[in-house]
């Protein structure tokens, strides 16, 4: 019997002339539409500020922006609970903020001020806020893959049904951490959602140059992990796939893993649009994703189906927008960690070294 390929490969999904239609809300309830869309507007706008401040000169820590690719998260956060575990890397902005981080703690740990999310020692690639469910980012790639892993045999073990999300790119899927965590998620039926955003770039270079076939899920399949292919720009097709995996692991019937096929709008690091970069980012390429903006093509949805009067968009910008110049204020504000704070989170006796 011969193998093929066929479903080992993105096909239209990865090409960015397509899927930038309206999105099919099919019998979605309005009031949980209109929460995705406050929620990726959210994250936008708050990445656009981080960007601003950066070219400023008034944030100096690296920053990977996920501009552009704000329905991952939402759609997945859609399926989860403030007593499940989730865990990013160093791009992960929009994974705090969908499970209901602060964006006020976000921006001042950016600041690098006592008030941020990590009381300011970590920077924009170390969040955490375990109130709502994020357990932390670590800009290791492929880095917290293993440790969601046990995060879901501890929730296995607890026997109430959580589940553990590791966030991770196409990237990571080169390390060989993922392959033995998806191995052992699989033996051991652990409840965890492994979910892939596959932006078709690692750092610079073209996923088509690393890796033989430029679909991912197919380590899941290797693995006996059942695996969904998603267009990551789309909230509402990310959340239906969201609920039923998660609804698989929370039911005892173990892993999930999606692949989310989405596009960057920013760099690498840092808020330029690195269209001089790599061998295929162009500006005609980067400006065909951005037709397939997950945002606009809801609030497109929304209005075509008279859900939703356009002057409600207007408002909820307004309000976020002020969110996060109070924010960013605050974080200006704030002071910075004091120095007898230097080792506090680096030993656990506080820096007693004796």
């Amino acid at each position: 019997m011969h193998s093929t390929t066929s479903d080992m490969r993105l096909g239209p999904l990865a090409d960015p002339q397509l899927f930038n239609e309206p999105l099919d809300l099919g019998n979605g309830a309005t009031d949980a539409l209109l929460g995705y869309y406050r929620s990726m507007l959210k994250i936008r706008l708050a990445e656009e500020v981080v960007a601003d401040l950066y070219v400023a000169g008034e944030v100096r820590c690296p920053c990977h922006l996920g501009i552009g690719q704000e329905a991952v998260a939402v759609g997945v956060s859609s399926a989860l609970r403030p007593t499940d575990r989730v865990y990013g890397g160093h791009r992960s902005h929009s994974h705090y903020l969908a499970v209901g981080g602060n964006p006020a703690a976000m921006i001042a740990e950016i600041f690098g001020k006592g008030t941020g999310a990590s009381a300011g020692m970590g920077g924009s690639m170390h969040l955490y806020a375990p109130e709502v469910g994020f357990h932390g980012s670590v800009p290791i790639v492929g880095a917290t893959i293993p440790i969601a892993a046990g995060a879901a045999l501890a929730a296995k073990m607890d026997g109430r049904g959580d589940v553990a999300v590791a966030y991770f790119g196409d990237g990571a899927c080169e390390e060989g951490i993922l392959h033995e965590t998806l191995n052992m998620a699989s033996v051991m039926r652990l409840p965890v959602l492994f979910v892939a955003e596959n932006n078709l770039y690692s750092s610079h270079l073209d996923i088509k140059l690393r890796q033989p076939l430029d679909s991912v899920a197919r380590f899941a399949r290797a693995n006996g992990v059942e695996a969904e292919l998603v267009d990551g720009n789309d909230v509402v097709e990310v959340a239906r796939a969201a609920e039923r995996l998660v609804r698989a692991s929370r039911e005892g019937r173990g892993p999930g893993f999606i692949e989310a096929v989405t596009f960057r709008w920013r760099g690498h690091v840092g808020p330029n649009e690195d269209i001089d970069v790599g061998v295929r980012r162009s500006p005609d390429e980067l400006a065909a994703w951005k037709g397939r903006d997950p945002i606009g093509r809801l609030r497109s949805a929304l209005i075509n189906a008279k859900r939703v009067a356009p002057d409600s968009f207007t408002l909820i910008e307004e309000e976020i927008r002020t969110e996060l110049r109070d924010a960013v204020e605050a974080a200006r504000a704030a002071p910075y960690p004091p120095e007898a704070a230097l080792l506090d989170m680096v030993y656990a006796n506080g820096g007693q070294t004796s």
